[in-house]
C-alpha cells in the first residue's frame, strides 16, 4: 500500500457521517484530539504510508458558525452571501426558487424563519438540509478554503480527496433542471450539463488550490470525487496545473461484460493520456454498493442505491467471483486504484439490515424509497470471535453487524491459501514488483466474451464467458483469481496473470476494430 484515505473526522452533528462539517480546523469528539491525528500522521508516515484527508468544500454543517450567523443575519448580508439563500417563487415567496432536488431526495432548497419570525427565503442544500451549499462566487469562501488547505498541510498531511469536486460552481442563473438529478454528467442526461454539476469554473478553483500545494516540499495530492462523464470531461479535472487523480466512476459503474469492460478501460485511458494524467481505477466506496455484492447481481442491473432484506438479493458465492476477478483485472492496469475497507475480505454488503438502524439521510428523505449507503459503511470486523469483531469493547458497533461477518474476519484468513486476503496481499505485491501501475495495456486478439492484454511483461485475461477459456500455448500461471479447471483453462469469471514466452497467433490489436 502506498497510502491512507481518512474519511471525514471533523466536528460535526453527523447528520451524514460526518459530510456535514462545522469546524474544517478540529477532530470531532467521537474519535479523539488533534493531538491523537498528529500522532496518527506521523506514525502512518513513519511506515512508509503517506496520508490524505477528505475535504468537504460544496457545503458546510447548518450547524458550522458562518451558518448560524447568516441564518440570524438579515436577507442580503454579508453573512448570508457565503451561502445561496434565494427569494422564494410565488406571490408570498411560498415555492422554492426553482426545481432542483437533492441528491438524498426531496427537494433541494429548505425555507428559514427569520429573526422576526417571519416566513423568509430559502437556501440551497444539493444534499441534506443539514449540509448547505456554499456560495463559491464569493472570494471569501476560497479565502478561507486555501488557508484550511495550507493548516492541513502545514501539519503533515499529504493530500486532499475533495468531496463533490464537480459541484462547487452552479450555473449562475439557477435555472430549472426537469430530468431527475443524480450527482454524474453524461449519457444518461440529453441537452446541457445539469446547472449544479460539472461547471467549467470548477476548474479556476483547482488551478488555484495545486498552486497553494506546489508551494509545499515534497509530493501533495488533490484527488477529484467528481462523478462526471464523459471520460474527456472528467479528464479536465486532472490536466497539469488542476488535480493529481481522479475516481473512475463510469469504470466502477460498468457491466459486467467484456465489451463494455473493453470500451470503459480504452476510453478512460486514451482520455486520461491526452491529458499526460494518470487513471484512478475504483471498485467500492463509501458510497456504493459493495462491488462483492453488486456483481452478485444479474448482469446490466442499474446499481441500486442501497439493498434490504425484502430486496431482491444478490448471489453471494457469484458476486465474490466476479468481485475476485474484477479486482485482478482492475489491479494489472495501468495507474493508481483505490481500495475501499474491507472489500479486502471480500465483505459483502449488509443487505439485511434493520430499517430502524438505518442513518443515512437518504432514506428519510426518499421518504423509504432508497435504502441507501449504510450497508457498506457498516464497520468491517477484525477478529472472528471478540466483541463486534473486534471493532470496539462492546458488543455493539455504531451500525450492527451481520452474524454471518465472523467468516470474513483477517484471523480467519490471514495464511489461508486462496482467501480473499492473501489474494490482495499477493497482488498488491505482484502488482508493485512487476511495475504494472506504469505500464501500458496492450490489446490482443480473443473471443468476445475474453478480455486480454499485456502490460509490461504479464498477460492479462478474463473470462466473462459461460465456456472455460484456453490459456495459450506456453503459458506459466503467475497469479489468478480463482482455481482453473481440471483441464487447466480459465473458468468463467476469473482473470489469470500469466508469462508467455512469445505471442504467436495473439497479435496486438484494436479490440474494438474486431468486434
Amino acid at each position: 500500500m502506498d497510502a491512507v484515505w481518512l474519511s471525514p473526522f471533523y466536528p460535526s452533528p453527523q447528520a451524514d457521517a460526518g459530510y456535514d462539517v462545522a469546524d474544517y480546523r478540529g477532530v470531532d469528539p467521537l474519535f479523539g484530539t488533534l493531538a491523537d491525528l498528529d500522532r496518527l500522521v506521523a506514525e502512518t508516515r513513519a511506515r512508509g504510508l503517506r496520508f490524505i484527508v477528505d475535504l468537504v468544500p460544496n457545503h458546510t454543517s447548518s450547524a458550522h458558525p458562518w451558518f448560524t450567523t447568516a441564518l440570524a443575519a438579515r436577507p442580503g448580508s454579508p453573512e448570508r452571501q457565503r451561502y445561496i439563500f434565494r427569494d422564494g417563487r410565488g406571490p408570498a415567496g411560498t415555492e422554492p426558487p426553482n426545481d432542483w432536488q437533492s441528491v438524498f431526495g426531496g427537494p433541494a432548497w429548505t425555507r428559514v424563519t427569520e429573526p422576526d419570525g417571519s416566513a423568509g427565503q430559502w437556501y440551497l442544500h444539493l444534499f441534506d438540509r443539514g449540509q448547505p451549499d456554499l456560495n463559491w462566487d464569493l472570494p471569501e469562501v476560497r479565502a478561507e478554503f486555501r488557508d484550511i488547505l495550507r493548516f492541513w498541510l502545514d501539519r503533515g498531511v499529504d493530500g486532499f480527496r475533495v468531496d463533490v469536486a464537480h459541484g462547487l460552481v452552479k450555473q449562475a442563473d439557477l435555472a430549472d433542471f426537469h430530468p431527475p438529478v443524480e450527482p454524474v454528467t453524461g449519457e444518461g442526461i440529453e441537452g446541457p450539463r445539469p446547472p449544479m454539476w460539472d461547471q467549467d469554473g470548477v476548474h479556476e478553483i483547482y488551478q488555484d488550490w495545486r498552486r497553494v500545494l506546489d508551494g509545499y516540499p515534497g509530493e501533495r495530492i488533490l484527488v477529484a470525487e467528481a462523478w462526471v462523464q464523459p471520460a474527456e470531461r472528467l479528464a479536465a479535472y486532472v490536466r497539469p496545473d488542476e488535480m493529481h487523480q481522479a475516481f473512475n466512476f463510469e469504470y466502477l459503474e460498468a457491466a459486467w461484460t467484456a465489451p463494455i469492460q473493453y470500451a470503459v478501460i480504452t476510453r478512460s485511458l486514451a482520455a486520461n493520456e491526452a491529458v499526460g494524467a494518470p487513471t484512478t481505477w475504483v471498485l467500492s466506496n463509501h458510497d456504493v454498493l459493495r462491488h462483492a455484492s453488486r456483481l452478485g447481481l444479474p448482469v446490466g442491473t442499474p446499481r441500486p442505491r442501497g439493498i434490504g432484506v425484502d430486496d431482491p438479493q444478490p448471489d453471494a458465492v457469484v458476486g465474490l467471483r466476479r468481485a475476485r476477478a474484477a479486482t485482478l483485472l482492475m489491479l494489472s492496469l495501468p495507474g493508481s486504484a483505490y481500495l475501499y475497507q474491507g472489500e479486502e475480505l471480500g465483505l459483502p454488503e449488509h443487505t439485511t439490515l434493520p430499517d430502524e438502524a438505518r442513518q443515512d439521510p437518504t432514506w428519510e428523505r426518499s421518504e423509504h424509497a432508497q435504502r441507501g449507503r449504510d450497508g457498506c459503511r457498516v464497520p468491517i470486523p477484525w477478529e472472528a470471535d471478540a466483541p463486534s469483531y473486534g471493532f470496539g469493547p462492546g458488543d455493539a458497533s455504531w451500525l450492527p453487524q451481520p452474524p454471518l461477518w465472523a467468516e470474513y474476519a483477517p484471523d480467519r484468513q490471514r495464511g489461508v491459501a486462496g482467501s480473499t486476503y492473501e489474494l490482495y496481499r499477493t497482488s498488491l505485491r505482484l502488482r508493485r514488483e512487476l511495475r504494472l501501475g506504469s505500464g501500458t495495456v496492450y490489446w490482443l486478439t480473443s473471443p468476445d466474451d475474453v478480455l486480454s492484454f499485456r502490460n509490461g511483461e504479464l498477460r492479462v485475461l478474463t473470462n466473462f464467458g459461460a465456456d472455460p477459456a484456453e490459456l495459450p500455448a506456453g503459458a506459466e500461471l503467475v497469479h489468478a483469481s480463482g482455481p482453473l479447471d481440471a483441464d487447466g483453462r480459465v473458468p468463467t469469471d476469473v482473470t489469470v496473470w500469466l508469462r508467455v514466452a512469445e505471442e504467436t497467433g495473439h497479435e496486438e490489436t484494436g479490440r474494438g476494430e474486431d468486434h
